[in-house]
């Protein structure tokens, strides 16, 4: 037995970013295990979780909202990209890399959220 959302290439593609996010912060200082690293990966784990939680819902309004939620965790990570790139814990390189990666899962997003309409 499947779930809807396990079929879903947004949702395959926010595990992608969460695992991608884990392996990052696994390189953090120690300092950083429970302030940035924890946060980040919390907001990556969290686009994966809303897009499973909302599809299981009753209306494409419930799912809307969880997607947007989706939406937010995912910048949400971004802007914790940029933090750990000023802090000098993301390379130039894995900023660029993780952050085309989140700008094309948050285009997913909206477009599927679109398509509820």
């Amino acid at each position: 037995m499947s779930f809807k959302f396990e079929r879903l290439k947004v949702w395959q593609q926010s595990l992608a970013l969460s695992v991608r996010v884990h392996d990052l912060t696994r390189g953090f200082p120690k300092e950083e295990t429970y302030v940035l690293a924890s946060q980040m990966k919390r907001a990556a784990d969290s686009v994966a979780l809303n897009v499973a939680e909302g599809s299981t819902g009753q209306t494409n309004a419930e799912f809307k909202q969880f997607l947007g939620y989706a939406i937010r965790s995912a910048l949400e990570v971004v802007a914790c990209l940029h933090l750990g790139k000023r802090r000098c814990l993301v390379t130039v390189d894995q900023f660029h890399a993780l952050y085309r990666e989140a700008e094309t899962l948050v285009r997913m997003l909206q477009a599927l959220r679109n398509s509820l309409s």
